[in-house]
Parts: C-alpha cells; structure tokens; sequence
C-alpha cells in the first residue's frame, strides 16, 4: 500500500478540495502517486526552489557570485537568497535590520534577487528561469506569472522532474547543489511564517534547512540533512539526500492547521514506510 494513500482522507478529514503528490527516488523514478499529477496549482513560496536553481546557474555561468552587491547598503547576493539580507517578509517592504544579522524571511530579498539577475544578464527572469532550468528539464506545465517569490505555477509531474534533479544534479554541479544546501550564516534565529519562531532558523541559498526540529511541517523522521520548502497555498517539496528519496505535494487549501497535523504525518509515514 502506498504510504501516499494518507491524502485520500484530506478532503474528508480537512475539506482539501485537490491533492497531487508524488514521490521519488534517487534514481529519478517517480514510485508512488496520488491524485492527479497533471493538474495545475499555484506554488506558493515553492515558487523560491526554481527561482534559486536559476540563481545556480547564473553563478556557475559567473554571470553573477554569490559576493556581489545586491539589496540593501551591505547586502550580498548571498544574503539575498539566505534570508539575511535584512528586509521585511511582504514584498515591496524596507530594510528592517542589518544584512546578516537576523535571519528575516523574506518575499521581497528573492524579488530584489530576481530583478538584479535580469538587470546583470540582460535577460527577463521569467525567460531566464525557462532557459535555464525549465525546458531543460522538460517543465513544459510549469510558468511564472507572478512574483519570482510566490507566484509559479505547476503540475506534480512537473515538479518531480526537478525533485530528481535535485536528487541528482545534471544542470549544475553537485558541488554547486552542495554548497546551495549547506547552512549558510548559521546560529541566526528567526520566525518560519505559520509555524513560529526557531533558534536556530537554518538555510541554505534559497534551500530551507531546517528539517527535524520539533514542530517542523515536514515532521521528525526526515533527516536532519534535508532541503527543501513549503507553499502557503498549501505545497511542499522536500529532498532526504541520505535516504535517496524526494517528495512533492500540492493542494488547493491554504496552508494552515490542517497542515500542520497531515504534513508531518504523510512525511512520516513515507519515511517509515521506506526505512
């Protein structure tokens, strides 16, 4: 039985109107599904993983580095992609605090981010993140309407394309995944909207590391080396690098109380279920 059959019961249990979610292995096979993995959703804040694999590939093209002045007085692309650059969460905010001093998540440090990508290649962001790392890797549903923070949208299929790349890099270097997912100004604390405050709260270039604390979305089982992100739309893609094994979910519910009871118990679930 697949341990995904848990998001039958979403809609019952939580009024979930539509789940997607797949799971796939280090040999980039998708080996469980449920739901339809073709139908579209908004990504949320998932949004964030594609737009830092585009920042990847700028770096190892030496279109940009991560020391480049970006964002505010003192600020780095760096601090930018790690939520140390020192604005506020909602786009459009001011500087709240010193580059590097507190780890502020933050909309508007990925669209500042963004905006500076384009303005140092020439190129839109939107048809830099197609060129760079959607139709290479045949992410033909998945576009970018919106903000380069929160606003793609995609399919389960789609997305497990590149949850297997992320299991296994083919469009930049593994050490370039590696040192993306490394714990980048670590020790700051700082506030994960809708689940509260952690000390410390870890990331990577524009990777989550947080995983395996109490209360985390992505429950207790998942190792403490995972990456990844959630969506308050109510999405989630995470990558176990030491279990070989990956995980997207969309939904059409906000992010909320349902999810903090069905998130960690799925994620649970599916560690459990493969060792």
């Amino acid at each position: 039985m697949s341990a995904l059959t848990g998001t039958d019961d979403w809609e019952h249990l939580w009024g979930v109107p539509n789940t997607s979610a797949v799971v796939i292995t280090a040999d980039g096979t998708t080996t469980q599904t449920r739901g339809d993995a073709d139908r579209e959703y908004g990504l949320a804040s998932v949004t964030k993983l594609l737009t830092a694999y585009a920042v990847l590939v700028a770096l190892e093209e030496e279109a940009l580095a991560l020391t480049d002045p970006a964002g505010p007085p003192g600020s780095t692309v760096e601090h930018l992609l790690a939520h140390t650059a020192g604005y506020g969460f909602e786009s459009g905010s001011p500087a709240v605090t010193r580059p590097g001093s507190k780890r502020v998540y933050s909309n508007q440090g990925i669209e500042v981010l963004a905006r500076h990508l384009a303005e140092v290649t020439g190129i839109d962001f939107g048809t830099y993140l197609s060129e760079a790392v959607l139709a290479p890797l045949g992410m033909t549903a998945t576009t970018l309407p919106g903000s380069p923070a929160a606003g793609g949208r995609s399919t389960a299929d789609d997305l497990a394309r590149f949850a297997a790349e992320l299991l296994d890099p083919k469009l930049i270097d593994r050490a370039t995944l590696d040192e993306a997912t490394r714990v980048h100004f670590p020790g700051l604390p700082g506030i994960l909207p809708g689940l509260g405050r952690f000390d410390p709260l870890d990331w990577g270039l524009g990777f989550e590391r947080n995983f395996a604390r109490p209360g985390h979305w992505a429950g207790t089982r998942i190792s403490p080396n995972a990456f990844g992100h959630f969506g308050a739309g109510g999405t989630f893609l995470w990558v176990d690098p030491d279990r070989g094994l990956a995980c997207v979910c969309l939904s059409d519910l906000a992010f909320g109380d349902w999810s903090k009871q069905a998130w960690p118990a799925l994620t649970d679930d599916l560690i459990r279920a493969h060792g």
